[in-house]
């Protein structure tokens, strides 16, 4: 068996251009899907694809970590996030092949299932941009919560940090501290809230200042309180804060990953399956943060594809949490990709297709071309750029 083309379908979904990449074969009828999206870096990403795809054409899709080695090893240069999430989408794709070849699903070709469903969080509103990121009053907050818990959910995400200087007074913290007490009212104690501060806090007294304030609530875990180029920052609120941290969604591949484990610099490391390296590098990842009695919550606002790779990974992998799966960022969201990994009371089933269980409608695909995404610009009171 050999792989004859790899190609990319970018469907425009609002905030974010689904990357969705297509490696066929020689073998009629057998081709694989992974995802590859990454937000207003989507060209850049299409053009990794076509380089990295060079290095493996006519090669055997089913040597997985044959083929990955050669794609990071074999340029000269490293691959930074663009070209990770490439690759990521392409071992993906080889995954899916593979299930399909073998007529298992991929979970199986982990190690099999360790657990009996998958637990799933939600964002504010389903995952729509101006319920993620643009909504800021408080009683907004509340209902937008119970939409999401009327949907079965028992578990949600959202951002009540604002933008926030490297030091600030109590104002922003207790405008945080409000939204955060909106939605634990609405929701009760029966829905596990986290809040994603998005490293807006350039200095940990300022992320142990949101810390303070949050405790009352009992979140499951605040996530990226800090940049993520500053391990140590991290580590430094890990260490003195009384609610989980979570971190690591910009992080690519397992290197990157090693001063966090070295640090113990968080409590839940969330690599992103479609950043990181793909399946097999997140389960090399998870394997490492078992050793260090870290959890694993892997980061995915993405589309379908990547949600389909994300099932398959908490399916195999005993040190995983809980997964997060946007399901309305867009209302055809399931037109496009079909799958098994709908959401019934907060959990997935185990999915039981060959390879990943998706099959993209390319017809229906086409109806959502590539448009540049909604950029959204953050700038601090002063004029001075705010971290998004």
């Amino acid at each position: 068996m050999k792989i004859t083309r790899v190609s990319t379908l970018v469907v425009h979904a609002r905030m974010r251009n689904w990357i969705f990449v297509k490696v066929e074969t020689d073998q009629d009828g057998l081709y694989g899907w992974g995802e590859a999206t990454l937000e207003w870096k989507t060209k850049g990403v299409v053009g990794a694809v076509e380089d990295v795809s060079r290095l493996i054409i006519g090669e055997d899709p089913r040597r997985i970590e044959h083929l990955y080695q050669m794609m990071t090893r074999q340029y000269f240069w490293r691959a930074g996030i663009e070209g990770m999430t490439a690759m990521s989408g392409i071992e993906q794709a080889l995954w899916d092949i593979k299930g399909k070849w073998l007529n298992v699903p991929v979970y199986e070709l982990l190690g099999g299932r360790v657990r009996e469903r998958i637990r799933v969080y939600n964002h504010l509103g389903g995952g729509t941009m101006e319920h993620m990121y643009e909504t800021t009053d408080p009683d907004l907050f509340a209902e937008r919560a119970l939409m999401v818990k009327e949907q079965g959910y028992t578990a949600l995400k959202f951002m009540a940090v604002p933008r926030t200087e490297p030091v600030e007074g109590m104002r922003p913290v207790r405008y945080a501290e409000r939204l955060v007490r909106a939605v634990r009212d609405a929701v009760g104690d029966d829905v596990d809230l986290m809040v994603d501060l998005h490293a807006r806090c350039a200095s940990p007294a300022m992320a142990l200042r949101y810390c303070r304030a949050f405790e009352p609530y009992g979140l499951l875990f605040f996530e990226e309180p800090c940049p993520s180029e500053d391990i140590e920052a991290t580590a430094q609120v890990t260490r003195a804060s009384n609610i989980p941290i979570a971190t690591g969604e910009r992080l690519v591949g397992r290197h990157q990953f090693r001063e966090v484990f070295e640090r113990r610099a968080c409590h839940i490391i969330q690599p992103d399956l479609s950043h990181c390296g793909g399946l097999w590098e997140a389960r090399k990842i998870a394997a490492i943060a078992e050793a260090y009695s870290m959890a694993v919550a892997p980061h995915n606002p993405n589309g379908p594809i990547a949600t389909a790779a994300a099932i398959h990974f908490a399916a195999a992998t005993p040190n995983w949490v809980i997964q997060e799966a946007i399901s309305n960022d867009v209302p055809w969201r399931y037109d496009v990709v079909d799958s098994e990994h709908q959401v019934r009371d907060g959990y997935i089933a185990i999915p039981s297709r060959p390879g990943l269980g998706v099959e993209v409608n390319e017809g229906e695909a086409a109806r959502h071309p590539w448009q540049p995404e909604l950029v959204q610009r953050y700038f601090h009171p002063d004029g001075s750029v705010a971290d998004w």
